[in-house]
């Protein structure tokens, strides 16, 4: 039986994110987080004012490096802006990181439209985060869907990948999946992995979340789920190793944000990427889409 249990919580620092740094006044979401070597952690974050003015971009996409996982050293540009193209022209948000075969980043990010009513799923490239070229619209939603995001990617035992992406129907959010040979496609989309549960935590919205992928264990994605009120915490759902099938889904949220200091705060916890050290899982997620933690974590079984 696969169990988590949550061993500690530390505060994720910007060093640009004081009273006096560039970003001051700016909220932070959705924190991509992986290792490159042995110790040099590095990130790409959402960052948008607080208050969002009517013409300000939902998201602009910074980078940044740490040696300890928690204290970042931003770069003194960002690496994704939005427009030129109309397709991303409202704001650049969600963004999650492969390596492509050529040794490249691969930024998957999603790209709000100048008018702020459709999401689609883009991708940026590049040798390094700074020099990054827009590629491509990956994924749009089909008609009567919208605002494909928050992408997920991982390779099943059948050799093919997965894309897992958030979509909106019904006045709802859902996951849905797409499956391509590659990293960069082409995607077929296909039926949703899983489904929301009638009377739980996770009864009405659902979200993708990071994949905790380790040797000779099912994979596990740190999902997001909400009630009709908006109310997100943070669950986990196993996969068998090819994604055919769901092996055990958490019955209780695995993080809820604490209460509120400020009773009109957004209720929010959403997970956003998974870095595996040799003493625990790191779990990284944004708090009342406004603040940065990370969670120490340990899976059994």
């Amino acid at each position: 039986m696969v169990a988590f249990v949550v061993e500690a919580l530390d505060d994720v620092m910007l060093d640009i994110a004081g009273p006096e740094g560039r970003l001051a006044g700016h909220d932070l979401m959705s924190p991509y987080v992986w290792l490159e070597g042995e110790s040099r952690h590095r990130m790409l974050v959402r960052v948008l004012p607080n208050p969002l003015g009517p013409t300000d971009p939902t998201g602009v996409i910074w980078a940044g490096d740490s040696a300890d996982g928690l204290n970042f050293v931003m770069r003194k540009e960002p690496s994704i802006v939005p427009g030129p193209e109309p397709v991303d022209a409202g704001g650049c948000e969600d963004p999650s990181m492969v390596c492509n075969e050529r040794g490249e980043y691969l930024i998957f990010y999603t790209g709000v439209d100048a008018a702020r009513q459709q999401g689609a799923m883009l991708v940026a490239a590049g040798p390094h985060l700074v020099e990054l070229k827009k590629q491509k619209v990956m994924l749009e939603a089909p008609k009567g869907e919208g605002n494909i995001k928050e992408a997920t990617l991982a390779k099943g035992s059948d050799g093919q990948c997965r894309l897992f992406y958030e979509y909106a129907k019904d006045n709802a959010s859902r996951v849905g999946m797409a499956v391509g040979p590659g990293l960069e496609g082409p995607w077929t989309v296909v039926e949703d992995p899983f489904p929301i549960r009638e009377g739980a935590w996770d009864n009405w919205h659902l979200s993708t979340g990071p994949m905790l992928e380790q040797p000779g264990k099912n994979p596990v994605m740190f999902y997001n789920g909400a009630t009709v009120d908006a109310r997100w915490r943070i669950g986990w759902i196993e996969f068998s190793p090819d994604y055919a099938k769901v092996t055990a889904r958490g019955v209780e949220p695995l993080l809820m944000p604490p209460p509120a200091k400020d009773r009109t705060a957004t209720d929010i916890a959403f997970a956003a990427s998974v870095v595996i050290k040799r003493d625990g899982i790191w779990l990284y997620y944004s708090l009342e889409d406004r603040v940065l933690r990370r969670a120490t974590v340990t899976r059994y079984g």
